[in-house]
Formats: structure tokens, C-alpha cells, sequence
């Protein structure tokens, strides 16, 4: 075994046990909390399959800027003992049978694809690259880039202008 199937490996089970604890959490900062280590395994997993941009672009978007909305949010609710609902048990059972009947339709879509003959080939090429990518929007795609970069700028200023007290 190459110390990359160990990383892989090793990252799954984080990622794994990570994602049951969000789901079996009783906290919802604990929740998020294992949201976060969540997105890093995964973005481990982007670097090993020779991804750095995507990996880049999760811990940022998703592990910066999202789950400190969530948390926010989470800790804007106030959520205690006081507050919490009675939980209904035909809900759990619902819950349970739905979350089970998904995992069923996975399995039975994933069962007869050609994917799972191809291995990944991790290291190799310069597909997920950041210089490669960069070199595709500065040269194959300027245009577009140039007109998203001033549409992202006129909804700055529309957020400022919106925001702005009179």
C-alpha cells in the first residue's frame, strides 16, 4: 500500500465519520463544526485526484464563507432545551424510511455504471490544475471572463447603493 491510497483512505474515514457525526450530532454547532472538517477531507480528496483549484475554491466558499453563515444563523436562533419542539416519532420513522429509500436508489444507479472500471489515475495530467486554468480564462476565454467580472461588479455597487442608509 503507496502512502496515497493510505491519505486516501485515511481521508474517507475522516470524512465519513465526520458526516455521521453532523447527522447524529445533538448540537447544531457541533453539526457544523463537522460540516467543516467535512469539506476539508473532501478537498483533500481534490488534491489527491490532481485538483487544486477545486480543493481552493471548498475550503474558501464552502468551509470559510458558508459555515460561518451557519453558524451565525445557528447561534441568531438561539436554540435550547426550552425550545426544541417535541420530536415526534412517526417523523423519525419517516425520516428514516426516505433517508433509507434514497440510499437504495444510489446504490441500484450506481450498480450498473461504466464508471466504477475506470480507476482514477491520481497525479497525472494538468486538467484541475491552476495554471491551467488560468491560462484557459486569459487566453481561450477572456471575453466571458471580462463580462462576468463586470457583472460582478455592477452587483457590488447595486448591493452598496441598496444598502446604503439615506
Amino acid at each position: 500500500m503507496n502512502i496515497t491510497q493510505l491519505l486516501f483512505w485515511l481521508l474517507t474515514v475522516i470524512a465519513i465519520g465526520s458526516a455521521l457525526m453532523i447527522v447524529t450530532s445533538k448540537n447544531p454547532v457541533y453539526s457544523v463544526l463537522g460540516l467543516i472538517v467535512t469539506f476539508f477531507a473532501i478537498s483533500g480528496h481534490y488534491i489527491l485526484m490532481n485538483a487544486q483549484f477545486l480543493a481552493i475554491v471548498n475550503i474558501i466558499v464552502y468551509a470559510g464563507a458558508i459555515m460561518v453563515l451557519f453558524l451565525f444563523v445557528i447561534m441568531l436562533m438561539n436554540l435550547s432545551r426550552a425550545t426544541e419542539t417535541l420530536k415526534n416519532k412517526w417523523l423519525q420513522i419517516v425520516g428514516a424510511i426516505a433517508g433509507s429509500c434514497l440510499f437504495l436508489v444510489l446504490i441500484a444507479a450506481l450498480k450498473n455504471t461504466e464508471i466504477k472500471k475506470n480507476l482514477v489515475e491520481m497525479g497525472t495530467g494538468d486538467i484541475g490544475l491552476v495554471k491551467s486554468l488560468g491560462r484557459e480564462l486569459f487566453t481561450t476565454f477572456v471575453v466571458p471572463f471580462e463580462i462576468s467580472s463586470v457583472l460582478f461588479l455592477s452587483a457590488m455597487i447595486g448591493a452598496v447603493v441598496i444598502g446604503k442608509k439615506e
